[in-house]
């Protein structure tokens, strides 16, 4: 199974798309999210945020009814909400990267990220934002305070080292 990189968002949906998998992949095996992923992004519309939030309860269930994607009510309902959330930041900052980039730590981001947007704990804002190649702190000191292994981020995180397109930051 290929591990997720870092990318470089050239659109509002790409932040979407990638916060979504965070969401969608929590719990599960990331494995079981890689393989329906074209599902995602066709039931999403390509996660066009101007589009998911504009879905309703048939969009809800037309996606639930699908049989394209693990049928959690719940996260899709969160993916709606998510993209409302993202309008509204990318609007009142300008750009949804000046509002990622409006906080003088990682710390106080992703707790606002899991304050603002359902679905986003410890793991997938730090999943999220290195994925969209925001600073993260060095992977190893973040685990330390969060419970549970971590193989697939583990991975992930290597896998950027080795390539040379990890975010994350020298100390904090």
């Amino acid at each position: 199974m290929a591990v997720p990189e870092p990318i470089e968002p050239q659109r509002l949906g790409d932040y979407l798309a990638v916060m979504s998998r965070a969401v969608f992949q929590a719990g599960l095996s990331w494995k079981t999210i890689e393989t329906r992923w074209n599902d995602y992004l066709r039931l999403f519309e390509g996660f066009d945020p101007h589009v998911v939030a504009s879905f309703d309860s048939s969009d809800v269930e037309r996606i639930l009814d699908d049989g394209g994607v693990v049928r959690t009510y719940r996260k899709v309902v969160a993916t709606v909400d998510n993209a409302k959330a993202m309008l509204e930041l990318d609007r009142e900052h300008g750009g949804f990267r000046n509002y990622l980039r409006s906080f003088d730590s990682y710390a106080s981001l992703a707790a606002d990220l899991r304050k603002r947007f359902k679905f986003l704990g410890e793991l997938s804002a730090y999943y999220f934002l290195f994925r969209v190649g925001e600073p993260v702190p060095r992977f190893e000191n973040w685990e330390k305070g969060i419970p549970g292994d971590h193989p697939r981020m583990r991975e992930m995180v290597a896998l950027a080292r080795e390539k040379g397109t990890s975010p994350e930051r020298p100390s904090a």
